[in-house]
């Protein structure tokens, strides 16, 4: 079954590291574009193929600010129009492609897949904590998952999962009953939970010392339709007010998963993680580990997942209790998709 698309959206295009002065492809929602830097440093995306005989821009050399087609030379400026073609002195009025909006925030690409009159950059999401100089930024990858992109964002509307998939990396175990709460704010799904007197999880090892003890863990999974999470995980000494607003002396972290929808069956997850600790090489490697095989076990059973999804079956899935975050985020989705945003 397909879902739908919401298209007046700002989505994630590609890490800002890797946008220059190249041809770069991405395809988006089913549509492929043509992505490079302008000499200025701003980057254009276009509709990935000529109108003339519909061979990929892509394929083509970036001239100045212009795409110039690497089949019969049409070039195309970076508002997608046509300025020069073979043989005439004047380009074709008529000879254009789509170009989109795009921006930049949290080191990441952002494009505009909707009406252009609609793109206002300054509503591109971005994490008060990224600028705060009490946070370091760890800039993890752009994971590819063969599944849809609901998939993976019931995925990430979903703390329950973590204690049977997560086992060495994010989760404790003697957990799999605590209470999970949940709550619609506009667009977004809010989902937590607390681990109340347990050991430190995994990944957070060597982060601080809580000298052996345990602590309250707290995650937070904000999910802003249709496309953004961030967790908000942390841990402190357990009996120091965590739960009730101290966390003056903890670990805290926000895991931010950017998905780019490619298409009904794949999807990008570009993710980053911001901690209150200083950067340090050794550190941030282990963490990067620990985080890329938690999130390579997800891959692994969303996988897993699209593809008995991909099988003619005569029953429907079931839902639990467990399913009331993912279920709000559908909604929404469904919602900003039959509006038109």
């Amino acid at each position: 079954m397909n879902v739908p698309y919401a298209y007046d959206a700002w989505y994630p295009l590609a890490w800002s590291r890797d946008i220059g002065r190249q041809l770069a492809t991405r395809r988006v929602l089913e549509e492929d574009l043509v992505v490079y830097r302008t000499e200025d440093g701003q980057v254009a995306a276009l509709e990935d193929v000529c109108p003339h005989r519909l061979a990929p821009l892509s394929l083509g050399t970036l001239r100045g600010n212009a795409v110039e087609c690497g089949y019969h030379g049409l070039t195309f400026d970076c508002s997608g129009q046509c300025v020069s073609a073979p043989g005439m002195a004047r380009a074709p009025t008529g000879a254009r492609v789509r170009s989109y909006p795009t921006a930049e925030s949290m080191g990441m690409v952002w494009v505009w897949m909707g009406d252009p009159a609609k793109a206002n950059g300054s509503e591109v999401f971005h994490l008060a904590e990224y600028d705060d100089p009490a946070y370091s930024v760890v800039e993890g990858d752009a994971l590819p998952v063969q599944a849809n992109y609901l998939s993976l964002a019931d995925n990430l509307c979903d703390p329950t999962h973590v204690v049977y998939v997560h086992k060495t990396t994010l989760a404790s175990a003697g957990r799999e009953e605590t209470r999970v709460q949940h709550e619609r704010q506009g667009n977004k799904v809010i989902t937590w939970r607390w681990v109340i007197d347990g050991p430190l999880i995994p990944v957070f090892e060597g982060l601080k010392d809580f000298g052996g003890a345990n602590v309250d863990r707290w995650h937070y999974y904000h999910y802003h339709a249709p496309c953004i999470a961030v967790i908000d995980f942390g841990s402190a000494r357990t009996g120091t007010g965590a739960p009730e607003g101290n966390r003056e002396d903890c670990i805290r972290m926000f895991a931010c998963h950017f998905i780019t929808p490619i298409d009904q069956h794949s999807c990008m997850q570009h993710w980053l993680c911001l901690k209150n600790s200083p950067s340090s090489p050794e550190i941030d490697d282990r963490l990067l580990a620990g985080l890329r095989l938690a999130f390579n076990e997800d891959k692994r059973v969303l996988e897993a997942i699209q593809r008995n999804e991909d099988k003619p079956r005569e029953w429907k899935r079931i839902n639990l209790a467990l399913d009331a975050s993912s279920i709000k985020m559908r909604r929404i989705v469904e919602e900003m998709a039959s509006s038109g945003s």
